[in-house]
């Protein structure tokens, strides 16, 4: 998960100069290589599908409903066989959401949108999106976005990270660089913690 060019393989973090960049890559970079990666190695179908709800009613990422059936939220995002619940605005309490659609957000939502904005990525968005059936198709999916993020952040000096994120940001254009980078840290440490916590419900169910 760390490029040749990382300032740490040995797994611990060795920023001492408190410069902006490294504080912000190497959270991440330490708490993905360390914690947050090696909770994935492993992933089956059966728990990137898991619902632990007693009715089946998470968010998830399923086939397409065929024509005259009834989908289980008025969205379904994406552009193969494969889509992703959603609704908008979104109910609350906030529906409970299984690997597949967390993996699926982080990709899309988390990553890519972020990688094509800022720094020439590919196009994502939730609705044009090719979303994986499989776990390991997922987890290439992952790896691949993160390390385009990564990437791109890496080019970014102090000066660059004071720079206002833009009009792709919408109502937090003036907001910095740095702010988008520490949201986006928050957002993966969170997330994957939370698809951490549904291996442990799958691997303790019953």
């Amino acid at each position: 998960m760390t490029s040749n060019d990382s300032p740490d393989t040995s797994g611990e973090p060795t920023g001492k100069d408190g410069d902006l960049p490294t504080v912000l890559l190497e959270q991440i970079e330490y708490h993905v290589r360390e914690f947050a990666r090696p909770r994935l190695v492993g992933l089956t179908d059966q728990e990137y599908y898991f619902d632990p709800t007693p009715g089946g009613t998470a968010w998830t990422i399923h086939p397409r409903v065929g024509d005259g059936e009834t989908p289980p939220t008025s969205i379904q995002g994406g552009s193969g066989d494969v889509v992703i619940d959603f609704e908008f605005p979104e109910p609350d309490p906030a529906p409970l959401t299984t690997i597949a659609w967390r993996l699926g957000h982080i990709i899309v939502g988390v990553l890519g949108a972020r990688s094509h904005a800022h720094f020439g990525g590919p196009a994502a968005d939730y609705m044009s999106w090719d979303y994986p059936d499989t776990a390991q198709e997922a987890l290439a999916q992952f790896d691949a976005a993160y390390e385009r993020w990564i990437a791109g952040v890496r080019t970014w000096s102090e000066e660059d990270l004071q720079v206002a994120v833009g009009e792709a940001e919408g109502p937090w254009a003036e907001y910095s660089r740095a702010t988008l980078v520490a949201h986006i840290n928050r957002e993966l440490i969170h997330h994957l913690a939370e698809i951490a916590l549904l291996r442990d419900l799958w691997a303790h169910r019953g």
